[in-house]
């Protein structure tokens, strides 16, 4: 019997959620996809100390600039090593911001083109606020293709798929992760509320015919991965991608298209945030996310202009 890492590969496509090079070489996911936080993981990686200094060269003082360069040449790296593409973050600290998401992403994607690497295979990540999308949406009819993270409601998942995004991330732990705090239950299998989000998702869009590619992230632990077996992709971390790989068990495939889904909706601003309002979960989980990101952004920072 094959491993379950390789029987998820037959319906599944496996990304690595990392910035570490050696895990993506070891792994052979198809994509990668990094943020903040991996990236100032990355950045204590000894691998990665030329690259740190070489990017605040480049710079010239300019820290953000440092990120980004920084976050490029890692990508750069990653995209060596697996065939397809690599996401990208744009600052968290943008994401109420339209033209300011707008003008970094078309910065990330400016690098990439000066170190030879072309736009099919990058991804730029956005967080799903209003503004997110609305850049999303931009971006995506000029030719730069995106992936939407941070997503924890249906509303912002309904409101990607009608800006025509090529990519969601409905975060499925830490959806999980507000439900256990908030109900004291350990939820499992198919009851577990992020597995019950994303395949709310799935069967939504492929009933209606939506392209926008759904990826599962944010796991915590085998249960979830195994019970959404057949979403479009999963971004999975190293160690679980690990004991996926040392498991021989059989693996079923959970999610398939022809599942009844809801009907077609499309949200204006107005009900795109009232919706929000009325979704504790992912109002909170959103707003925590966003911090959590910066935070991360200001520490990689902080540990570029030590340098």
């Amino acid at each position: 019997m094959t491993s379950k890492l390789e029987q998820l590969k037959a319906f599944t496509t496996v990304v690595c959620d990392t910035g570490d090079l050696e895990a993506i070489t070891r792994l052979r996911p198809v994509d990668a996809t990094t943020n903040p936080s991996l990236l100032l993981k990355a950045s204590a990686i000894a691998h990665y100390s030329d690259i740190l200094r070489s990017s605040v060269d480049l710079a010239k003082g300019d820290l953000g600039l440092a990120c980004d360069q920084f976050s490029v040449a890692v990508g750069c790296g990653i995209l060596k090593a697996i065939p397809g593409r690599i996401s990208t973050e744009v600052d968290a600290r943008l994401s109420f911001d339209e033209e300011a998401l707008w003008a970094k992403a078309n910065q990330l994607i400016a690098l990439y083109d000066k170190a030879g690497v072309s736009r099919d295979r990058v991804l730029i990540k956005l967080a799903s606020t209003w503004e997110g999308i609305r850049t999303a949406e931009r971006l995506e009819k000029a030719g730069i293709q995106t992936n939407l993270t941070l997503l924890f409601s249906f509303a912002q998942a309904a409101a990607c798929a009608d800006a025509g995004v090529f990519l969601i991330s409905p975060f499925v732990g830490r959806i999980y992760d507000w439900y256990r705090k908030n109900t004291g239950l350990d939820y499992t299998g198919a009851k577990d509320p992020g597995v019950q989000s994303v395949t709310r998702i799935y069967n939504y869009y492929k009933s209606n015919d939506i392209q926008t590619v759904v990826m599962g992230a944010s796991f915590r632990n085998l249960s979830q991965v195994e019970q959404l077996a057949g979403c479009d992709r999963l971004t999975i971390s190293p160690d679980l991608l690990q004991k996926l790989d040392e498991d021989h068990g059989v693996l079923e495939r959970q999610l398939v298209p022809g599942a009844a889904g809801e009907a077609l909706q499309n949200l204006n601003e107005p009900q795109f945030r009232w919706a929000s309002n009325e979704d504790a979960m992912a109002t909170e989980k959103l707003a925590e996310g966003i911090r959590q990101f910066a935070r991360d952004q200001e520490a990689l920072e902080a540990v570029l202009a030590g340098l």
